[in-house]
């Protein structure tokens, strides 16, 4: 029996949004740090400038968007909702890739390559090999279900993303990661 894969659209409640906004806004500030470097963590200067474009310039809207621009779907794996991303290449030769974000990421960083990696002849690369691009976001990341218990560890996700990609209809697929994502593709090899 194939578990569903259903269609995705990110939408955030405005009131959400909202209220980010607010706490971003009511954020208690410790006192300045004792170096002007990051020997000793994030610089309070960096620290507000981030929070206040957070608060004042980062449009979420947009990034919904542009994810929404792409085929989006969830699947239950183990127990949790697994989102992914799933664009296919027009390509007949082309192979399966699964790409896994790392921490603290997610999807949005893959999000410049699916084109090269799916049409590569559109991007000025006719004779580049193409994939069929599959973009999980991790337990507890994105649009993923968080774990209510222990024992989601490197191998249960890469034994995840292996149902995923057979799911999908991919008995034969490659693999890549960077950080936590690299520990999951090793896994999974």
């Amino acid at each position: 029996m194939t578990a569903a894969i259903t269609a995705f659209r990110a939408n955030v409640p405005q009131e959400a949004l909202d209220d980010l906004r607010q706490r971003l806004r009511r954020t208690r500030w410790p006192e300045t740090q004792t170096v002007s470097d990051w020997s000793q963590g994030v610089p309070l200067a960096a620290l507000r400038d981030l929070c206040a474009y957070w608060a004042e310039g980062y449009d979420w809207r947009r990034c919904e968007r542009t994810l929404n621009a792409l085929p989006q779907f969830t699947t239950p794996i183990d127990g949790l909702s697994i989102h992914f991303i799933h664009v296919r290449s027009p390509r007949p030769d082309a192979l399966p890739l699964i790409l896994t974000h790392g921490w603290p990421g997610s999807v949005l960083e893959f999000l410049k390559v699916i084109g090269p990696l799916t049409d590569p002849a559109a991007h000025g690369a006719p004779d580049a090999p193409a994939f069929h691009v599959v973009i999980p976001s991790l337990p507890g990341y994105g649009f993923s279900d968080k774990p209510m218990a222990t024992g989601w560890g490197v191998e249960t996700i890469a034994d995840g993303w292996i149902q995923l990609m057979r799911r999908l209809g991919y008995d034969r697929f490659v693999a890549q990661g960077g950080d936590w994502g690299a520990a999951v593709t090793t896994a999974i090899a």
